[in-house]
């Protein structure tokens, strides 16, 4: 994925349903975690993490903890803010094969904290889940795969972003970690849709009704599950 740029980006809303099952199949992408089952078990994660990472881990584990308890009572818009924030401003961005050997994989929040690094899938992978934890319901959330225009050069690669839509039929709010701040879809002028989707389903862009289980079509997120679940966060 790009490493970011600090351009605004467009954002095309127009399908594009044959490219997105094209892109699908050549990444062999994951889906993505919800916190519908299970359990939230904080001293296991600690567990986990102090383990793995040592104490840089930890210490950003102890202030999402803090994150999550400060946002709890907090506006949705103010949630979605310090939460993009907290991501953007901790996890340095680098390439799945450079942080962990493979050309794609899709890491959990314990992972992407405790090696403090991440690409696009993990920096959203993160933020949706800390959202699902301070009570955003998941039919307001999706992970939008687009396709990016870059640089002056403006080539063209895939990334992916997390939405907020007030109602089905919104346009949705886009946090990314190419900027800063929390932008309307319609001002990311070089992101073109490809398919988006949540714990619940999946959509070709453009339509409004779910295609496909995103646990059963999309192979990594049950991996990512599976280990979300064994650290504690589901």
């Amino acid at each position: 994925m790009p490493s970011p740029p600090h351009s605004q980006l467009r954002y095309s809303r127009r399908g594009l349903l044959g490219g997105g099952l094209a892109l699908l199949t050549t990444l062999c992408i994951g889906g993505w975690p919800g916190t519908a089952a299970g359990s939230f078990r904080p001293d296991q994660l600690r567990l986990v993490m102090r383990t793995r990472y040592g104490d840089s881990g930890s210490t950003i584990l102890e202030e999402w903890f803090t994150l999550l308890e400060r946002l709890a009572s907090q506006p949705l818009r103010t949630q979605l803010r310090d939460t993009n924030d907290f991501f953007n401003r901790r996890i340095r961005w680098l390439d799945d094969i450079d942080i962990w050997g493979q050309e794609d994989y899709w890491a959990t929040p314990l992972e992407t904290m405790g090696k403090a690094q991440g690409d696009c899938e993990d920096f959203s992978i993160a933020k949706y889940i800390t959202l699902t934890h301070l009570g955003v319901p998941t039919r307001q959330l999706r992970m939008i795969y687009v396709r990016a225009r870059i640089g002056r050069r403006r080539v063209t690669q895939a990334h992916m972003v997390v939405g907020y839509y007030e109602t089905p039929t919104s346009e949705p709010l886009v946090l990314d970690n190419l900027l800063t701040t929390i932008t309307p879809a319609a001002q990311r002028v070089d992101l073109d849709p490809v398919f988006s989707f949540n714990s619940d389903g999946l959509w070709a862009a453009g339509s409004t009704r779910s295609t496909a289980n995103p646990v059963q079509r999309l192979s990594r997120w049950s991996s990512a599950l599976t280990r979300m679940q064994e650290q504690g966060f589901l």
